[in-house]
C-alpha cells in the first residue's frame, strides 16, 4: 500500500518495524519517528497537545491536513496547465517524476492522475507502465487513454466495439418498438436529439480532438458496414461527425472532406425536405469532387446511405413528383428531381463502392426516369380518375371499376432497380398516409417481389405498420385483411422472422379492429414454431393474453377513444389539374 515511499526518502511501516525491533526504548523511538516524519512546522509541535486534550486522534488530524494539501495540489496542477507559462509542461513533468513512484498509493494516485491528464504528451515510458497495469489503465483519465489508444489500434478497438454493438441493438430495438404510430416512429427524433444518445456522446468524448482516433473509428465503421451490410453504421458515421461539429472541434471537422456536405444534409434531415437552395449546395459538393480525390465518394456514399438521409431524399422525391404532376411537367425536366435521384443512387451504391474500392458515382439508369416514374404517375392518374368518376351525378357515371393490375414497367423496376424500389415503397407509405384503401390494395401484392426483398426490410415494415394504424377501421373487412396479410405480410413470414415479428406487432395494436374470422385464422398461422426466437414467442404470448382478456371483459362502447391516432382526413380545395390523392 505504501510502495514507492522509500524511493522518495520517506520512511514507511517497514522502517518503523525495523526501528522498534532494534531499539531499547520503544516510546522514545516512536516519539522520534513521529517528529522526523510528521509535519515539519516548528509552531505546530506545541499545538498538538491541545488536540490530545480534545481527544482528537493524530491520525484524524494528519489525514485532514493531507486531504486539504492534496486538493490544493490538484488545483495547482490544473492552474499551471491552463496558464501561459512556457515552462508549464516542464514543471508538470518534473512533478510527475517525483510523484509517479507513489501511483499505486490510493491517497496519492489522484494527484498522479491529475498530472498525467494535463500533460499533452505523457512520456512514453510512463504510458507503457499505465497501459501494462489494468488497475491504473482503468482509473486514468480519457485524455491519457487517447495517447495510449492512438498507437494501439487493437486496444482502442476493444474499447469501441461494445459501444458499436450497443448502438446497433438500440437502433434495432427502436424498429421493433411496441408503439405503432405515424407521428412517433423511427424517423421522428431530430438529428440533434439523436446525437445526445449515450453511444455518440461516449465516442465523441473518447475521440476528443484526436484526428488519428477519429480515422480509426471511421475505419471500424466502414469495416463493419462491409461485413454486415447494416446501414445503421452509416447513421453513426454521420452522427459522429455532426456531434464533433456541435462541439466546434475544428481540428477534425476541417480535415474531414465530408463535413460541409454532411452539415448541409443534416439541415435537410431536420426539415425532412431538400429545398432548392440546399439542393444547389449539395450538388456543388458532389460536382466539386476533383480528380485524384474520388475516394471521398466512398464516405459521401456512406453518409447518403444513412436511413435518415435516404428517408429525407425519398420524401423530397415524392413531394417533387407531386409538384411536377400539378404542373403537367415531365420528371426528366426537373433538375432538382434528377439531383435527388443522383444522391439516392450514390447512397444505395455505398456498399458496392466501398467493397470494390472503385470510387466512381454509379450511373442512374435513365429508364427509371423515362419509364418507371411515368408508370408510377399513371397509377396516381388512375386513382384520380376513379375518384372524380365517383363524384359525378349518377347519369354521367360510366361503369368504371377500380383497376387492380399495375403497369408492367412499375413492377419491372420495383424488382430490378434499387432507387426505383425505394421510391415505390415510399409511394406505398404515402398512399397509406392518405388512407387510400383502394390504391393500397392495388400496390401491396406488387411488394412481394422487390429488389433485394427491400419491402421485407425492418425499416419499411416499421413504417408500414405505423401507417396502417390510420386505416384501422378497414381491417374489419375481409378484402382489406386479405390484401395486407395474405397478399403481402404472410407471403414471407415463415422464412423471415422479422416479418413474423412485425406482423405480430401490428396485430397487438389492431387486434380489436380485425375481422374475427380473419383473426382466428391469423392466430393459427402465426403460432411460432419451436425454433422461433424468444422475441417472437413473447409477442405471440402477449397477443393471446390480450385476446383472452378481451373475451373476459365486456365490449367497449362505441364512444370509447380508439387506439388509432385520431387524425381525420382534411378536405383540401382542389383544382381540375390537381389530383385529390397527391403523390
Amino acid at each position: 500500500m505504501f510502495a514507492g515511499l522509500p524511493e522518495l526518502g520517506i520512511s514507511n511501516g517497514e522502517d518503523l518495524k525495523e526501528t522498534l525491533t532494534n531499539c531499547t526504548e520503544p516510546l522514545k523511538a516512536i516519539d522520534q519517528f513521529q517528529t522526523e516524519n510528521g509535519i515539519l512546522l516548528p509552531t505546530l509541535q506545541s499545538a498538538l497537545p491541545f488536540l490530545d486534550l480534545h481527544g482528537t486522534p493524530r491520525l484524524e488530524f494528519h489525514q485532514s491536513v493531507f486531504d486539504e494539501l492534496r486538493d490544493k495540489l490538484m488545483e495547482r496542477v490544473a492552474t499551471i496547465a491552463e496558464g501561459k507559462d512556457e515552462e508549464r509542461y516542464g514543471k508538470l513533468e518534473e512533478l510527475l517524476e517525483k510523484s509517479f513512484p507513489l501511483v499505486k498509493m490510493p491517497s496519492i494516485q489522484p494527484v498522479v492522475m491529475q498530472v498525467l491528464k494535463h500533460l499533452p504528451k505523457v512520456p512514453e515510458k510512463k504510458l507503457k507502465l499505465v497501459m501494462a497495469d489494468k488497475e491504473l489503465y482503468k482509473v486514468c483519465a480519457v485524455e491519457v487513454k487517447r495517447q495510449i489508444w492512438q498507437d494501439n489500434q487493437a486496444l482502442f478497438g476493444d474499447e469501441v466495439s461494445p459501444l458499436l454493438k450497443q448502438y446497433i441493438v438500440e437502433k434495432e430495438a427502436a424498429l421493433f418498438s411496441s408503439d405503432l404510430s405515424i407521428l412517433h416512429n423511427f424517423f421522428s427524433p431530430s438529428p440533434k436529439a439523436r446525437r445526445q444518445g449515450e453511444v455518440v456522446l461516449k465516442l465523441t468524448q473518447m475521440i476528443g480532438k484526436n484526428v488519428k482516433l477519429y480515422d480509426m473509428v471511421l475505419q471500424f465503421l466502414r469495416t463493419l458496414f462491409l461485413r454486415t451490410r447494416n446501414v445503421h453504421y452509416c447513421t453513426l458515421r454521420a452522427e459522429l461527425l455532426m456531434s464533433l461539429h456541435d462541439l466546434d472541434i475544428s481540428e477534425i471537422c476541417s480535415v474531414d472532406p465530408c463535413h460541409k456536405f454532411t452539415w448541409c444534409l443534416d439541415a435537410c434531415i431536420r426539415e425532412k425536405f431538400v429545398d432548392a437552395k440546399r439542393a444547389r449546395e449539395l450538388q456543388g459538393f458532389l460536382d466539386g469532387v476533383k480528380k485524384g480525390q474520388e475516394q471521398v465518394l466512398g464516405d459521401l456514399s456512406m453518409i447518403l446511405c444513412d436511413p435518415f438521409a435516404c428517408n429525407t431524399l425519398v420524401l423530397s422525391t415524392v413531394r417533387n413528383l407531386q409538384e411536377l404532376l400539378s404542373q403537367d411537367a415531365l420528371p426528366r425536366d426537373s433538375p432538382d428531381l434528377m439531383l435527388l435521384l443522383r444522391m439516392l443512387s450514390l447512397g444505395q451504391g455505398a456498399w458496392d463502392m466501398i467493397d470494390s474500392q472503385v470510387f466512381k458515382e454509379p450511373r442512374l439508369e435513365l429508364e427509371v426516369v423515362t419509364r418507371f416514374l411515368p408508370a408510377m404517375l399513371s397509377v396516381v392518374v388512375d386513382d384520380y380518375t376513379f375518384t372524380v368518376e365517383q363524384k359525378l351525378p349518377s347519369e354521367e357515371k360510366t361503369s368504371l371499376t377500380y383497376p387492380t393490375a399495375l403497369p408492367d414497367a412499375f413492377n419491372k423496376y420495383l424488382q430490378e432497380n434499387r432507387v426505383a424500389c425505394e421510391i415505390g415503397l415510399y409511394y406505398t407509405l404515402h398512399i397509406a398516409k392518405q388512407r387510400n384503401k383502394n390504391a393500397l390494395q392495388r400496390l401491396l401484392p406488387a411488394l412481394v417481389e422487390t429488389h433485394n426483398e427491400m419491402a421485407f426490410g425492418d425499416i419499411f415494415l416499421h413504417l408500414l405498420t405505423g401507417h396502417l394504424t390510420l386505416l384501422s377501421d378497414e381491417f374489419g373487412t375481409e378484402e382489406f385483411c386479405s390484401a395486407v396479410f395474405d397478399g403481402f405480410l404472410l407471403a414471407s413470414f415463415s422464412s423471415k422472422e422479422n416479418v413474423h415479428r412485425h406482423t405480430l406487432r401490428l396485430l397487438l395494436h389492431l387486434h380489436h379492429k380485425v375481422l374475427p374470422s380473419c383473426l382466428e385464422t391469423l392466430l393459427k398461422t402465426l403460432e411460432p414454431p419451436k425454433q422461433s426466437s424468444d422475441q417472437v414467442k413473447e409477442l405471440y404470448t402477449q397477443l393471446t393474453e390480450k385476446l383472452e382478456a378481451q373475451k373476459k371483459s365486456p365490449a367497449q362502447p362505441d364512444e370509447a377513444p380508439s387506439l388509432d391516432l385520431g387524425l381525420h382526413p382534411v378536405t383540401v380545395p382542389t383544382t381540375a389539374s390537381t389530383p385529390t390523392t397527391p403523390l
